[in-house]
């Protein structure tokens, strides 16, 4: 898990991206709309990066179509703590 993190959040261009999107649904989840506000980050770029970190186990979905919200998965509350500090040491994508 901690290689995915890695890969997912500091060796790819979206990783900066990414991780804003799991700081905010680990204060609270939204859906992808909401998020997209939030981080001032165009729809379409939101729901790139919720479909790669779903198909990753990143994130989880409930409801259907524009219903849907998004949350913390089981395991990346459990790994947030290596992801925290992949962000502390100022990793850059």
């Amino acid at each position: 898990m901690e290689n995915l993190l890695y890969f997912l959040f500091a060796a790819t261009r979206g990783g900066a991206t990414r991780r804003r999107i799991v700081e905010v649904l680990k204060k609270s989840p939204m859906n992808a709309n909401q998020l997209a506000t939030h981080l001032g980050v165009d729809y379409r770029t939101v729901m790139h990066h919720l479909r790669i970190l779903e198909k990753n186990n990143i994130v989880t979905v409930i409801g259907e179509k524009y219903g849907q919200v998004y949350f913390l998965s089981q395991a990346m509350e459990e790994y947030y703590p290596y992801l925290a500090s992949i962000m502390k040491e100022g990793t850059h994508a």
